[in-house]
């Protein structure tokens, strides 16, 4: 009897320290997602600056000859400018207006009222509105993740996976009747074995100073050429060709975004690269059609896939995956050829004819959203001047600040801790020594891959709270 008395008051026991345990767990839990007024100054000082820094408006006046002596002539003429509101150079947001809200995070970015619409909803046929909202608590907590992770998909991030064969790799090839979801691995593997690396080729910061180079017709009114030559790395999308607009789009290309018509035609897209020595980033799935090309014609550049992020209300199109796939492995990011000035009355390329499915402003708006949180910097021919200084912009401390606010709001994996692999929903021991040798690799990078502990980290897409699949050697 006094047996059966002793396990029941260990049993009780047990379960009244479980229940302790449950509610201090649950307590931290609650502490540290709790959002501090230093949480939402620090949000308030984000949304304050982005207003700012999205009006901005800067006259630059030149004296001429003709002003000569008339000085007084020339700074009436400059007070008259002031006066009637017109900026000669628009140094920030060319024209858009930034309304802010009592809601900590979201902004809407305005277009002026007689700005020309270009594109309609092929769904609907309303054409494209001139105010988009935006959440710059989710922008800010997702490019940070972005900064951190690996986008190229491996072999070791499908093994890591839960039933990553059957329940995702699957989803990535051109589903034929005998994958059955990959129960036939083999088959599978053997599709994705010339797109699929063991693990990440690329790592965080891995070049210093990078541009992602659009294909808008604005490209031809400014000679970037050289500029975009002097870049440490250089992203295109696409067919975008560079012989015969050297002097506006440079000749350097490192990296090519290529999304499914692209991918199909990928014996055309390597022909652009003389040098052989650019790398294909294919945002969508690979395709027989694909893999037949990789091997019989032989494509002898480098094939990747791209693991992606989801990325809510932002833009689409394969710019942004271009800029992603850049903010994944560089320092700094530049873009060039996205955006279109005032007073544009269609959207071109510089090498075609334009297509309909863009929603320039729309991308435009969130782009200005990036330039104005310090992710990017828009180069266009309104905005040519290299060293051009983006002003109001968030110094890291209030950036870092409304980060860690932003991801407590959202409830993100690893919130308010101090922890790195705190985003971590799934942890995975990799093989030991599996990071390649990257010779020259600056300080940045090395500095990254040390407080990392050498792990490489992946976006989980569709996760919810945005959770990261990390491998650990």
């Amino acid at each position: 009897m006094r047996i059966l008395q002793l396990g029941l008051l260990v049993a009780l026991a047990s379960g009244v320290s479980a229940i302790l345990i449950y509610i201090v767990g649950v307590s931290n839990q609650y502490d540290r997602l709790r959002v501090t007024e230093d949480d939402l100054n620090a949000l308030r000082a984000l949304q304050s600056g982005f207003k700012k820094c999205v009006e901005t408006t800067q006259i630059i006046f030149e004296k001429h000859s003709q002003c000569g002596s008339e000085l007084a002539v020339c700074d009436m003429i400059v007070v008259l400018v002031i006066k009637l509101h017109i900026a000669i150079v628009d140094s920030n947001g060319l024209g858009l207006q930034a309304l802010i809200s009592q809601d900590f995070c979201q902004v809407k970015i305005q277009y002026p009222s007689d700005t020309v619409s270009k594109w309609s909803d092929p769904e609907t046929g309303e054409p494209e509105g001139l105010s988009f909202d935006f959440n710059l608590c989710e922008a800010a907590a997702t490019w940070e993740q972005v900064r951190n992770s690996s986008t190229i998909l491996t072999k070791e991030f499908i093994d890591a996976l839960p039933n990553g064969w059957e329940e995702y790799a699957w989803r990535r090839i051109n589903k034929g009747i005998q994958l059955d979801q990959c129960k036939n691995r083999t088959l599978c593997m053997e599709k994705l074995s010339s797109v699929l690396p063991e693990t990440p080729p690329f790592v965080p910061r891995q070049f210093g100073r990078c541009a992602v180079i659009g294909n808008s017709g604005d490209l031809l009114k400014t000679k970037f050429g050289e500029e975009i030559d002097g870049y440490d790395a250089v992203v295109r999308e696409n067919g975008a060709p560079i012989q015969n607009y050297t002097q506006y789009v440079g000749r350097k290309s490192t990296f090519r975004l290529l999304n499914r018509g692209s991918a199909k035609a990928l014996d055309k897209v390597a022909e652009l690269d003389e040098t052989k020595k650019e790398v294909l980033i294919i945002k969508t799935t690979i395709h027989d059609i694909m893999n037949k090309m990789i091997r019989e014609i032989p494509i002898r550049n480098q094939v990747y896939l791209m693991l992606g992020t989801s990325f809510g209300s932002s833009a689409k199109g394969t710019g942004l995956k271009a800029l992603e796939f850049a903010l994944s492995i560089c320092d700094t990011v530049d873009m060039y050829g996205f955006t279109v000035d005032p007073g544009y009355k269609e959207w071109t390329r510089y090498f075609s004819e334009s297509r309909k499915g863009h929603t320039p402003l729309h991308g435009r708006a969130y782009y200005q959203m990036m330039e104005c949180l310090g992710i990017i910097k828009i180069h266009s021919p309104m905005r040519a001047d290299f060293s051009r200084r983006v002003n109001y912009l968030p110094n890291k401390s209030t950036l870092d600040a409304a980060r860690i606010a932003s991801e407590k709001l959202l409830r993100r994996a690893g919130a308010g801790t101090n922890d790195k692999f705190g985003a971590c929903s799934i942890m995975n021991k990799g093989q030991k020594g599996k990071f390649p040798t990257i010779p020259g690799l600056h300080e940045p990078a090395v500095n990254h891959q040390r407080y990392v502990e050498g792990a490489s980290m992946y976006p989980l897409e569709r996760n919810t709270g945005h959770g990261m699949l990390c491998v650990l050697p």
